[in-house]
């Protein structure tokens, strides 16, 4: 027993038992609640598992109501301004931030992997020209479980980390090559004289018809993107991931089910839907309207982008990735795009509107990001795979801190069964019919 305990009660038989109680760096304690089922026979009921820690983590912590996002205790606004994707990525998967000649060994590590077997070339060639991106992504990274297999011991710590640079280096070629295939135009190989996020802008916009120009500003806004988005605590996608994981199954396989995850439009689709949401408001003209229906509670639109389940008071976030958005829009010129300014105009007005500063419902990452992509040229269809490009080195820390923990074991959530009693078969000849 921990020096703090909770006494249970069963009402019914006045039996009671203490409870360790757990304590971490930061955030509410937890309950450990292991010895319950064994001692009253019950199971906790927690729907979506919002009120359970499923796992120990040194990664990644959130305070929702403070607005606070912390790296392995570095706040996400230090990290998106001063900080690389790859250096963020090497401190998610190893605790501490690198020295000069850790990164530079790193960025080595990832470079060296960036290619992919010529054969995938052909598994791209089994999807139709407008089939969804996630759809790629999802399947070819699950197809590379064929190809390391054998190769990959997962109690080995040197090799989990030859895995993590695996994926790392990889997701980008995959990437580009759904876009590619996607707008009908050949694969361009990774270069490795270029840094992560360059060597992706050039794989998805080069064409072998004309140099391609990586823009600096676009770049560093991509690269800040990634890095927002590399972790995000134990949510749907990171739980799925190692919820897969805790099987023994092939890391790849386990990644693709965490970018399976991700596509939900309730997740990794929501910048999607917040392009969706502007295509449906239609012209800037129309924002008035919407905002009014926006806080009718009997009318089923919502504004999409706007407030944050996890953060109540602000995404810490957005706050960082709005200069970056405007500054994009400026370098581009952009005055003349209808969506984007209509973007502008319903965020111009939401952040004055009392409704909406009451309620603390201000843009949050996904507004912004699907308004970057959009002005890069990133089709909205692709907005799913560039968050799933981000939250990669996220997946690949929980996955190794998962597989390291002693306490882990095989994910076997509970159920509250609410279907029919046992009952005996029916012959079909004595079945009455209605």
């Amino acid at each position: 027993m921990t020096a703090k305990t909770v006494t249970v009660t069963d009402n019914a038989t006045g039996k009671s038992v203490e409870m360790p109680v757990r304590g971490g760096t930061h955030g509410p304690e937890v309950l450990d609640i292991q010895d319950l089922y064994k001692e009253f026979g019950y199971f906790t009921y927690d729907a979506g598992f919002t009120s359970t820690a499923s796992c120990r983590s040194d990664i990644t912590f959130i305070d929702g109501d403070q607005g606070i996002l912390l790296y392995r205790g570095y706040p996400i606004e230090q990290l998106a301004e001063r900080s690389t994707f790859l250096e963020v990525s090497y401190l998610l998967l190893h605790g501490e931030l690198p020295t000069q000649a850790e990164l530079e060994g790193f960025n080595r590590a990832i470079t060296e992997h960036t290619m992919i077997n010529e054969s995938l070339k052909n598994f791209f060639d089994g999807f139709h020209y407008n089939a969804h991106p996630m759809a790629m992504l999802t399947g070819v990274v699950a197809s590379l479980s064929a190809f390391y297999h054998d190769a990959i011991r997962i109690n080995d710590p040197q090799n989990r980390m030859l895995t993590c640079h695996r994926v790392l280096a990889k997701m980008p070629t995959i990437a580009a090559a759904a876009y590619k295939h996607m707008a009908g135009e050949p694969f361009v190989y990774p270069l490795n004289r270029l840094y992560y996020t360059s060597n992706l802008l050039n794989m998805l916009f080069s064409r072998p018809i004309e140099p391609y120009e990586i823009n600096p500003i676009h770049e560093r806004a991509l690269d800040q993107l990634l890095i927002l988005h590399a972790d995000h605590e134990q949510n749907a996608s990171t739980s799925t991931v190692r919820l897969a994981s805790s099987t023994g199954t092939n890391p790849f396989a386990a990644i693709a089910s965490g970018c399976a995850a991700l596509w939900g439009p309730a997740h990794g689709g929501a910048n999607e839907a917040v392009l969706n949401m502007l295509h449906e408001i239609g012209d800037i003209s129309q924002v008035p309207k919407y905002i009014d229906k926006a806080k009718d509670k009997n009318d089923e639109f919502r504004l999409m982008g706007f407030g944050h389940r996890v953060y109540k008071n602000f995404d810490p976030r957005a706050n960082i990735i709005r200069k970056t958005c405007h500054e994009v829009l400026n370098d581009l010129g952009i005055t003349q795009d209808p969506q984007l300014e209509l973007a502008m105009e319903l965020e111009e007005r939401a952040l004055k509107d009392d409704y909406f500063i009451e309620r603390k419902l201000y843009p949050n990452v996904d507004f912004y990001s699907g308004i970057i992509y959009r002005a890069l040229g990133i089709p909205t269809d692709f907005f799913t795979v560039m968050f799933a490009l981000g939250r990669t080195p996220g997946w690949l820390a929980q996955w190794n801190e998962m597989v390291a923990d002693p306490e882990q074991r095989i994910g076997r959530p509970r159920q509250l069964y609410t279907g029919a009693p046992q009952r005996d078969y029916i012959p079909l000849e004595k079945r009455q019919d209605g």
